[in-house]
């Protein structure tokens, strides 16, 4: 059960970045709003957000595949901590009784943080990720 779980926890969490990447590479304008809106308008030029959105799909491939795990996890992680810094407020008030502008569809951001964390603690126990059918022992990823 555990291999399984893991499987669905890193594919789940990987094609997360593919779909965020996907959206900055073919969706512009959506993700210079936002840009602007969460993240102090950094990469609002076109081409940034475009290899930005490139880098993030490979990296999400990577986490999905399971390959390059100690490296992946690493930026999945600070990827998922900057989605989770800015949008704090929804996460500390989800219903906005405290802030203004709070909205409970961001809370999950906690959830996919913590999961990022759960795929680096047990990275050695998952025995369905590519890389360690490439070396054959997991353990040193």
């Amino acid at each position: 059960m555990k291999n399984w779980t893991l499987l669905f926890l890193r594919i789940s969490l990987g094609w997360l970045l593919v779909i965020w990447g996907a959206d900055k590479v073919f969706n512009l304008e959506h993700s210079k709003a936002v840009a602007n809106k969460f993240y102090f308008g950094v990469l609002t030029l076109d081409s940034a957000l475009q290899v930005a959105g490139a880098l993030q799909i490979l990296v999400g491939l990577l986490v999905v595949l399971g390959l390059a795990r100690r490296w992946t996890y690493s930026v999945q992680l600070l990827l998922n901590a900057a989605s989770l810094f800015a949008v704090m407020k929804s996460v500390v008030d989800p219903w906005g009784w405290m802030y203004e502008g709070s909205n409970v569809l961001f809370y999950p951001s906690l959830i996919i943080f913590a999961g990022s964390l759960v795929l680096i603690a047990f990275r050695d126990q998952d025995r369905l990720a590519l890389d360690t059918f490439r070396h054959g022992d997991s353990s040193r990823r």
